[in-house]
């Protein structure tokens, strides 16, 4: 992997598919560790990401595992951000399972180290698991966020996913409550 290079420092996320990952040894070895402590740190600070405290090392290993195995098998796309040779965020979209919606897929995670966040890592691993939803033929790729999630919502609407539906005061962190926002990007007809 050889990031863009500015004295010293990367000014651009290098961002990797499974394939490009899993052909590094020292990448692929560390990835799962790696992609736990930024899980980790996010949610430790209230992050929405799924988890309402940091999920254990083997919770992610065997997520990621289950991603890594999708996307070989072309049901999966899984994106790794790098600044520096250091993993600095990593998303991922899944190929709904239900036969009648095999032509679809959930992007259902973005997360980004917070000390690079505002640097383009997440709109750099959105884009990239766009265009991969486009190649794998995607007709409609949708995701949900928590409605405080501004910065994600913003990044989403500025690559084109539109709101269709919002449950109020669904997502329950303790006593707080959040809406559930859907989102799409309908890719049919988009060459």
């Amino acid at each position: 992997m050889s990031p863009p290079m500015t004295s010293g420092e990367a000014t651009e996320p290098a961002v990797l598919d499974a394939a490009e990952l899993a052909s590094d040894p020292a990448l692929e070895g560390g990835f799962a560790e790696s992609a736990h402590r930024i899980l980790a740190d996010l949610v430790g600070a209230g992050a929405a990401l799924g988890w309402v405290e940091p999920p254990a090392p083997h919770e992610v290993a065997q997520l990621l595992g289950h991603v890594a195995s999708a996307a070989r098998a072309g049901d999966a796309s899984l994106r790794a951000a790098y600044l520096d040779h250091r993993l600095v965020g990593f998303g991922y979209w899944l190929r709904y399972a239900r036969p009648t919606h095999r032509p679809h897929a959930d992007l259902e995670k973005i997360a980004v180290d917070a000390a690079v966040q505002g640097r383009g890592v997440g709109q750099a691993l959105t884009a990239a698991l766009v265009a991969d939803a486009r190649e794998a033929g995607i007709e409609v790729l949708t995701l949900d966020a928590r409605g405080d999630n501004t910065h994600a919502l913003r990044l989403y609407r500025s690559l084109g996913f539109s709101e269709y539906g919002r449950l109020p005061d669904f997502v329950a962190v303790g006593d707080r409550r959040y809406d559930k926002v859907f989102c799409m990007l309908d890719l049919r007809g988009q060459d």
